[in-house]
């Protein structure tokens, strides 16, 4: 029995090590920058001062990175409740996402913060999620399945008052 539960942690470890994703510990070259195919518009990123709810979130543009400027989360007037809060201390924001296609959309951080997409009164869940690529200064992307529309993008739980960020169509 013992035998399975140590081969069974082997092998899960293996399957870690062997998949590269964003380390700052990564041996990267440096100056290099690995973005994954679509999100290209990381590197020509705008500042981008976030909302503190859905009546003044500025529109989040799809295929372009954006330096967000994020607000206290005690100030934070979300539409729905956060799947993750994060702390009084702590930073967040609200965007506008508008979708003319359906399709699957991306949402890249480069820190750690947690994102809710909100149609109408309900959370979208999220298709995907995972860490970006090693070498890349993508920390986290989350994928939506979203239909023509217009949504809220939450952020909330970040540890710092920027966060850099993009929304992108992830190819079919």
């Amino acid at each position: 029995m013992l035998s399975i539960f140590w081969g069974a942690m082997i092998a899960a470890t293996a399957v870690q090590i062997a998949v590269p994703v964003a380390s700052p510990t990564a041996s990267c070259p440096s100056g290099s920058t690995v973005l994954p195919a679509g999100l290209s518009g990381w590197a020509r990123s705008v500042p981008l001062a976030a909302g503190v709810s859905a009546g003044d979130a500025p529109a989040l543009p799809i295929g372009s990175g954006v330096r967000a400027t994020l607000v206290a989360t005690s100030t934070l007037r979300l539409a729905q409740a956060s799947g993750k809060a994060g702390t009084p201390a702590g930073f967040g924001g609200v965007f506008t996402l508008s979708v003319a296609t359906r399709g699957r959309y991306r949402i890249a951080l480069g820190s750690g913060a947690w994102i809710d997409v909100v149609a109408g009164d309900r959370i979208v869940a999220s298709a995907t999620h995972g860490h970006g690529p090693a070498c890349s200064p993508i920390r986290k992307m989350v994928d939506f399945d979203l239909a023509p529309g217009r949504y809220q993008v939450q952020f909330t739980g970040s540890k710092t008052a920027t966060l850099s960020l993009m929304a992108a169509r992830v190819a079919s």
